[in-house]
């Protein structure tokens, strides 16, 4: 006769309880004292708050159930944007487009936005993005943290992740001078290297929109497209398998040198002087880049990879 489950332990009051149930609370003490470590760190730090160390400790305690999605094959997908991308999910079909591939769709908006599950409810929490910086100097930062197992940065919450695309907003694209041109691309050259430590993961760079003419230059414009085709190039993505680039840059780009709005956001993708591209835009690139990201993991499943531990070519 069975008299008890075996991984069952009694409490002081006789009551059964669970190995698993034991195992959930004892991960929850040691995530707060976790956070209870880094709370200082993060009051003292630059713009940080308690509302930050809120957020990473519903991160924490959310971390198990966004772990359930990753199957291993590439189908679990985060974006992290500003409102241009939001416009892009919204009007152009993404989240509808992957749940059709039977991918799941996460994307991470403005830290007060924050978090969105593939359903396109809130999560109610962020990963905390330093400063709601994603221009190449903030995404820089973020990829320079540390790589925890759980949550408790920006870089460790992307990477709870299989597939990880990100961008800059447009204002990356008012590049006024070659030396800033360079430093963009030292930026996205740190970036890369950590790409390479995560082999077990796909990063999708997406390149900057471009800016309205009203809000650009010539100069600054034909710099913003020489930074996209670098980040396209063979320069930055041979040798490293796990990085893709989308070019939304030139998809909403005028590609036409002749013309005064070259580079620049081109006249029926646009309204007004505003540099978010519209509705039109937005619908026509939605699905292809969808169908850009279903390649790419095609692509990197049927490659040889290495460990995830690799740390280059």
């Amino acid at each position: 006769m069975i008299r008890g489950d075996p991984t069952e332990t009694k409490t002081a009051g006789g009551r059964a309880v669970s190995a698993r149930t034991i195992a959930l609370i004892m991960g929850t003490i040691v995530a707060l004292v976790l956070l209870g470590l880094l709370s200082v760190r993060l009051l003292k730090g630059r713009g940080l708050g308690l509302w930050r160390l809120a957020d990473l400790g519903r991160a924490v305690l959310d971390s198990r159930s966004v772990a359930s999605y990753p199957q291993g094959n590439f189908t679990d997908v985060v974006f992290l944007h500003h409102s241009v991308g939001r416009n892009l999910i919204e009007q152009g079909g993404i989240r509808n487009g992957f749940a059709a591939a039977g991918f799941s769709f996460w994307d991470h908006d403005y830290n007060w936005e924050g978090l969105r599950y593939p359903d396109g409810r809130r999560a109610g929490y962020s990963y905390v993005i330093p400063d709601e910086d994603t221009d190449p100097d903030g995404l820089a930062r973020i990829f320079a943290q540390r790589a925890y197992g759980l949550p408790l940065n920006a870089l460790s919450g992307l990477l709870q992740h299989e597939v990880i695309a990100f961008k800059s907003c447009y204002p990356a694209s008012g590049i006024l001078s070659d030396e800033q041109l360079a430093t963009y691309k030292s930026h996205y050259l740190s970036i890369r290297d950590v790409m390479d430590q995560h082999r077990d993961k796909i990063f999708i760079v997406m390149t900057p929109p471009p800016l309205n003419p009203v809000e650009t230059s010539l100069e600054a414009a034909a710099r913003a497209r020489a930074f996209a085709d670098w980040v396209k190039s063979d320069e930055y993505l041979r040798g490293h398998p796990n990085v893709f680039a989308f070019d939304l840059f030139d998809a909403l780009a005028e590609s036409d040198p002749a013309l005064p709005d070259a580079n620049m956001l081109r006249e029926p993708y646009r309204l007004g002087a505003d540099s978010h591209p519209n509705q039109k835009a937005n619908e026509a690139i939605g699905p292809v880049f969808v169908d850009f990201v279903l390649k790419a993991v095609e692509r990197y499943r049927g490659m040889a990879r290495p460990p995830a531990s690799a740390s280059g070519p």
